[in-house]
């Protein structure tokens, strides 16, 4: 990699970066070392190729979404979550939106990696249905289903999202 193109995904990484981190935490089930680890391992595969890159971060975006499932196919894959230090107690009662936070991660856990990855890319990420199936590999049809499938078994294990409501949110559908 010659100067500019290290200056092109310096700057690439730092303006990405903050997008790129919640998308990791949403495909890693809210544990923020793994997304960490995650980002860390696609921006060092990106770095290698980039010079053949032609959109940086739909690439990264792919990548990360194909290395969290790999890591997910792994029978070996530790299942606690390592914290460097205990959390410290908020100052502010932010309860609704922790309340939203933890049920919505919970809740997430117990879908499978596909149905996850599905409403992350749909709802979280915004994407459009043919973008999603094209980083998934599938067919349009595919991700509807599964999107559909998802959300009633999103419902089915969290019936309190149904009491917690946000303006905008993409499951207040599902309550109504």
């Amino acid at each position: 990699m010659d100067v500019a193109e290290e200056r092109r995904f310096r700057e690439f990484v730092s303006a990405s970066s903050p997008a790129l981190m919640r998308l990791g935490f949403l495909l890693t089930g809210g544990d923020q070392h793994a997304a960490e680890d995650l980002l860390q391992t696609v921006l060092a595969r990106t770095a290698a190729r980039w010079s053949r890159i032609g959109e940086p971060e739909a690439y990264v975006r792919r990548a990360m979404y194909h290395q969290q499932v790999s890591w997910w196919r792994l029978a070996s894959r530790r299942r606690e979550t390592v914290v460097a230090r205990t959390p410290d107690v908020a100052g502010r009662d932010d309860t609704h939106t922790a309340d939203l936070k933890v049920v919505l991660r919970h809740a997430l856990g117990r879908l499978t990696a596909r149905q996850r990855a599905v409403l992350v890319l749909r709802y979280f990420e915004d994407l459009p249905e043919v973008e999603v199936a094209h980083i998934m590999g599938c067919s349009v049809g595919t991700v509807r289903s599964t999107a559909h499938r998802s959300l009633a078994r999103l419902r089915a294990v969290a019936p309190e999202l149904a009491d917690l409501r946000l303006p905008d949110h993409p499951f207040e559908e599902a309550s109504s």
